[in-house]
Protein backbone atom coordinates (compact mmCIF):
# COMPACT_ATOMS: atom_id res chain seq x y z
CA UNK A 1 0.00 0.00 0.00
CA UNK A 2 1.41 3.56 -1.06
CA UNK A 3 2.40 6.10 1.70
CA UNK A 4 -0.75 8.77 2.43
CA UNK A 5 0.36 12.39 1.87
CA UNK A 6 -1.58 15.35 2.41
CA UNK A 7 -3.61 16.10 -0.67
CA UNK A 8 -2.15 19.51 -2.63
CA UNK A 9 -3.95 22.82 -1.83
CA UNK A 10 -4.94 24.77 -4.77
CA UNK A 11 -6.59 28.40 -4.79
CA UNK A 12 -10.02 28.99 -5.77
CA UNK A 13 -10.19 29.78 -9.41
CA UNK A 14 -7.62 26.32 -10.01
CA UNK A 15 -10.78 24.62 -8.16
CA UNK A 16 -12.74 24.49 -11.55
CA UNK A 17 -10.29 22.63 -13.32
CA UNK A 18 -10.03 19.85 -10.99
CA UNK A 19 -8.76 16.47 -12.07
CA UNK A 20 -9.96 13.01 -11.60
CA UNK A 21 -7.75 11.74 -9.35
CA UNK A 22 -8.27 15.08 -6.98
CA UNK A 23 -12.10 13.77 -7.45
CA UNK A 24 -11.51 11.05 -6.34
CA UNK A 25 -9.34 12.08 -3.70
CA UNK A 26 -12.01 14.15 -2.32
CA UNK A 27 -14.59 10.69 -2.49
CA UNK A 28 -12.55 9.04 -0.36
CA UNK A 29 -11.94 11.94 2.13
CA UNK A 30 -15.65 12.06 2.34
CA UNK A 31 -15.89 8.49 2.98
CA UNK A 32 -12.97 8.65 6.04
CA UNK A 33 -14.58 11.79 7.48
CA UNK A 34 -18.28 10.26 7.47
CA UNK A 35 -16.68 7.11 9.00
CA UNK A 36 -14.48 9.14 11.33
CA UNK A 37 -18.01 11.52 12.15
CA UNK A 38 -20.29 8.56 12.93
CA UNK A 39 -17.63 6.22 15.25
CA UNK A 40 -18.72 8.19 18.29
CA UNK A 41 -21.95 7.63 17.93
CA UNK A 42 -22.12 4.20 16.27
CA UNK A 43 -20.20 2.89 19.61
CA UNK A 44 -23.04 4.63 22.05
CA UNK A 45 -25.76 3.21 20.10
CA UNK A 46 -24.43 0.05 19.56
CA UNK A 47 -24.63 -0.58 23.34
CA UNK A 48 -28.16 0.00 22.88
CA UNK A 49 -28.54 -2.41 19.81
CA UNK A 50 -29.43 0.75 17.83
CA UNK A 51 -28.16 1.59 14.28
CA UNK A 52 -27.46 5.10 12.34
CA UNK A 53 -31.43 4.92 11.53
CA UNK A 54 -32.15 5.55 14.98
CA UNK A 55 -29.68 8.42 15.63
CA UNK A 56 -31.06 9.80 12.62
CA UNK A 57 -34.91 9.27 13.64
CA UNK A 58 -33.68 10.82 16.82
CA UNK A 59 -31.86 14.05 15.70
CA UNK A 60 -34.41 14.77 13.38
CA UNK A 61 -36.92 14.29 16.14
CA UNK A 62 -35.30 16.65 18.47
CA UNK A 63 -34.62 19.02 15.66
CA UNK A 64 -38.75 19.48 14.74
CA UNK A 65 -40.48 18.44 17.81
CA UNK A 66 -43.98 17.53 16.52
CA UNK A 67 -42.85 16.62 13.78
CA UNK A 68 -45.07 14.09 11.20
CA UNK A 69 -44.04 10.37 11.01
CA UNK A 70 -44.67 11.55 6.98
CA UNK A 71 -42.42 14.42 6.89
CA UNK A 72 -39.97 12.42 8.75
CA UNK A 73 -40.11 9.73 5.60
CA UNK A 74 -39.60 12.76 3.29
CA UNK A 75 -36.52 13.74 5.25
CA UNK A 76 -35.08 10.43 6.12
CA UNK A 77 -35.90 9.29 2.14
CA UNK A 78 -37.01 5.45 3.78
CA UNK A 79 -39.47 3.05 3.73
CA UNK A 80 -42.33 3.91 5.61
CA UNK A 81 -42.03 -0.13 6.83
CA UNK A 82 -38.16 0.45 8.03
CA UNK A 83 -39.23 3.41 9.50
CA UNK A 84 -41.88 1.97 11.65
CA UNK A 85 -39.50 -0.45 12.38
CA UNK A 86 -37.55 2.42 14.01
CA UNK A 87 -39.95 4.50 15.25
CA UNK A 88 -41.77 1.07 16.76
CA UNK A 89 -38.18 0.22 18.59
CA UNK A 90 -37.71 3.52 20.02
CA UNK A 91 -41.15 4.02 21.43
CA UNK A 92 -41.25 0.73 23.03
CA UNK A 93 -37.46 1.71 24.92
CA UNK A 94 -39.22 5.01 25.70
CA UNK A 95 -37.40 7.50 23.93
CA UNK A 96 -39.75 8.86 21.86
CA UNK A 97 -43.59 9.63 22.28
CA UNK A 98 -46.39 9.26 19.48
CA UNK A 99 -48.97 11.55 19.87
CA UNK A 100 -52.38 11.95 17.84
CA UNK A 101 -53.02 14.65 15.77
CA UNK A 102 -55.42 17.68 16.74
CA UNK A 103 -56.00 18.86 13.13
CA UNK A 104 -56.04 15.94 11.38
CA UNK A 105 -56.36 12.54 13.68
CA UNK A 106 -54.53 10.50 11.47
CA UNK A 107 -51.35 12.50 11.92
CA UNK A 108 -48.82 11.00 14.31
CA UNK A 109 -46.69 13.96 15.70
CA UNK A 110 -43.54 12.25 17.47
CA UNK A 111 -41.66 14.09 20.43
CA UNK A 112 -38.79 12.97 22.10
CA UNK A 113 -38.90 11.90 26.14
CA UNK A 114 -36.72 13.08 28.25
CA UNK A 115 -34.98 9.77 28.16
CA UNK A 116 -34.57 10.33 24.64
CA UNK A 117 -33.25 13.96 24.98
CA UNK A 118 -31.09 12.69 27.00
CA UNK A 119 -29.36 9.83 24.69
CA UNK A 120 -29.72 12.59 21.67
CA UNK A 121 -27.42 14.84 23.57
CA UNK A 122 -24.87 12.21 24.25
CA UNK A 123 -24.93 11.46 20.56
CA UNK A 124 -24.90 15.12 19.47
CA UNK A 125 -21.93 16.01 22.13
CA UNK A 126 -20.09 13.71 20.55
CA UNK A 127 -19.86 14.90 17.18
CA UNK A 128 -19.76 18.36 17.69
CA UNK A 129 -16.95 17.86 19.30
CA UNK A 130 -15.47 16.28 16.66
CA UNK A 131 -16.64 18.93 14.28
CA UNK A 132 -15.78 21.85 16.60
CA UNK A 133 -12.11 20.17 16.58
CA UNK A 134 -12.17 20.27 13.08
CA UNK A 135 -13.49 23.57 12.08
CA UNK A 136 -10.89 25.07 14.83
CA UNK A 137 -7.96 23.31 12.98
CA UNK A 138 -9.05 24.38 9.30
CA UNK A 139 -10.17 28.23 9.96
CA UNK A 140 -13.48 30.39 9.28
CA UNK A 141 -12.98 30.32 5.59
CA UNK A 142 -12.58 26.67 5.16
CA UNK A 143 -15.65 26.20 7.46
CA UNK A 144 -17.56 28.42 4.88
CA UNK A 145 -16.41 26.76 1.56
CA UNK A 146 -17.23 23.17 3.05
CA UNK A 147 -20.70 24.23 3.89
CA UNK A 148 -20.88 25.77 0.37
CA UNK A 149 -20.04 22.38 -1.14
CA UNK A 150 -22.14 20.19 0.78
CA UNK A 151 -24.98 22.18 0.26
CA UNK A 152 -24.07 22.23 -3.55
CA UNK A 153 -24.41 18.23 -3.29
CA UNK A 154 -27.60 18.33 -2.23
CA UNK A 155 -30.51 17.69 -4.26
CA UNK A 156 -32.90 20.61 -4.75
CA UNK A 157 -35.39 18.87 -2.93
CA UNK A 158 -32.94 18.03 -0.05
CA UNK A 159 -31.38 21.68 -0.24
CA UNK A 160 -34.82 22.82 0.38
CA UNK A 161 -35.61 20.72 3.25
CA UNK A 162 -32.33 21.58 4.76
CA UNK A 163 -33.07 25.37 4.29
CA UNK A 164 -36.40 25.26 5.99
CA UNK A 165 -34.65 23.44 8.77
CA UNK A 166 -31.82 25.25 9.40
CA UNK A 167 -34.00 28.61 8.89
CA UNK A 168 -36.56 27.02 11.23
CA UNK A 169 -34.72 27.17 14.74
CA UNK A 170 -32.12 29.75 13.87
Amino acid sequence: MSEIRPAPVFGGESLLFLTDEQLRQGIEAMFFAYRGFTADPDRILSEMAYGRAHHRAIHFINRAPGTTVNNLLAILGVTKQSLNRVLRTLIDDGLVESRVGTVDKRERHLYLTEKGKALESQLSDAQRARMRAAYKDAGPEAVAGFRKVLEAMMDADMRRAYVKLRDSTS
